[in-house]
């Protein structure tokens, strides 16, 4: 069963969907690894990262202030002492934070809900890996692999063969497999339950903007994340060492099965800022992360990295500049500007739950919270479910070869 939402957000999904619908949208894949794909309708206007004409997408009027009031804002936000900001960043949405203090150093509509690609997956990680026993094997079955979305990224699971769980990770973090995703979910008692313990574990890190419908980031009207909430999925990640070792590990091999006679193949990890391959260089300190991208969220990236004693974690959304690797461009001047302001910089907000109020103030907060976040999935703001649900409407999912050079980079999900 997918996770619960109030009444008032599912009416309004539900209209907004239908609005899609009515202007002539349609949801469905694009080109997945050379397969053909259905045909679908286009909205030029309202594809994020697309190139033409667009209006400029402006963020909610009104979003989150979880972390503090400033993360609630419009635009940059960094705090005193900071230095200038890199010139040229295109994100929608960014952010900066100290893993380890838990501040946020600077940000740009930190709570923007938008959709998030393969970077949900690492949701999925944080609320599955601690369930299935790491010594564990599934033999796969079709079954295992129902419902997965056209066009998904892929890592090569054969039914009837036997993996480890250990390799699965590795599928899943290198690859992007969501045929790894999907054999896990089974193993974590199948899609509908862990959809819902992913929806919780959100809940629980304090991640209001998420709303969860795919176990992998499969794109689904309503399915959002923002920068914010990806900064607590990889900040809580990086507390789990088969996380931290599975984010970080540039190039694996993975069991075979007929094509390759049973014999292991290499794989290397999509995250190109961690594995080097095809132009994009290492980042010195590097610890990892998780990249995605898909027509409708754009390119989207999480990384961690340690330097003079700081850890920093960074998110950045859908660059809208459209260049080769741009959102690796990105990413790597916020790491350097986060290290610059790291110590000396006021923070802007943090990833630290709030301290839980007690006697009047608790009664009174408590009413004014419950007046913001009712509809159970915390202030998206609805000028982002709108957005989402439009997007989604006509944007295919495109999946991205391991070393293909026209795309801005070679992850994606279905």
């Amino acid at each position: 069963m997918r996770p619960s939402i109030s009444p008032q957000v599912r009416r309004a999904l539900v209209a907004l969907t239908a609005t899609a619908v009515t202007a002539g949208t349609a949801v469905g894949p694009a080109v997945a690894g050379g397969h053909p794909a259905k045909p679908v309708k286009a909205v030029k206007s309202a594809t994020p990262g697309a190139s033409g004409g667009e209006a400029k997408k402006e963020p909610p009027a009104h979003m989150s202030q979880q972390g503090g009031a400033q993360l609630g804002r419009a635009g940059d936000q960094v705090g005193a002492g900071a230095p200038a900001l890199p010139p040229g960043l295109s994100a929608l949405s960014w952010v900066v934070a100290d893993a380890d203090t838990g501040q946020v150093l600077g940000a740009r509509n930190a709570h923007w809900p938008l959709p998030p690609a393969s970077t949900l997956k690492m949701l999925f990680a944080d609320t599955v890996l601690p369930g299935v026993p790491h010594d564990a094997s599934r033999k796969v079955s079709d079954e295992d692999l129902k419902g997965m979305g056209d066009g998904s990224s892929a890592v090569g699971i054969v039914p009837g063969q036997t993996y480890q769980t250990p390799d699965l990770w590795r599928g899943v973090f290198l690859r992007s497999g969501n045929d790894a995703v999907h054999v896990l979910a089974a193993m974590n008692g199948g899609v509908p339950k862990t959809v819902a313990d992913m929806q919780k574990k959100a809940e629980a890190l304090g991640a209001k903007d998420t709303h969860v419908l795919s176990p992998d980031g499969y794109d689904a009207p309503g399915q959002v994340s923002s920068a914010y909430d990806l900064a607590l999925f990889l900040r809580s990640g990086l507390k789990n060492q088969d996380f931290k070792t599975y984010c970080g590990t540039a190039s694996a091999d993975f069991p075979g099965g007929p094509n390759t006679k049973g014999k292991p193949f290499g794989i290397s990890n999509t995250n190109r800022m961690l594995s080097g391959i095809d132009g994009v260089a290492k980042y010195p300190g590097l610890i990892g992360g998780k990249n995605g991208y898909t027509t409708n969220a754009g390119n989207t990236l999480a990384e961690a990295a340690q330097r003079d004693g700081h850890t920093l974690v960074v998110t950045v959304m859908n660059p809208q500049e459209n260049k080769r690797d741009k959102v690796y461009v990105e990413m790597r001047q916020l790491l350097d500007w986060g290290f610059a302001a790291a110590g000396r910089a006021e923070p802007v907000g943090t990833l630290d739950p709030p301290k839980p109020a007690t006697g009047l103030q608790a009664s009174t907060s408590g009413t004014a919270a419950g007046a913001a976040d009712s509809s159970g999935i915390g202030a998206l703001g609805w000028t982002g479910i709108a957005a989402a649900v439009v997007v989604a409407g006509g944007a295919g999912v495109l999946v991205l070869t391991r070393r293909k050079r026209d795309r801005p980079q070679t992850d994606a999900v279905g």
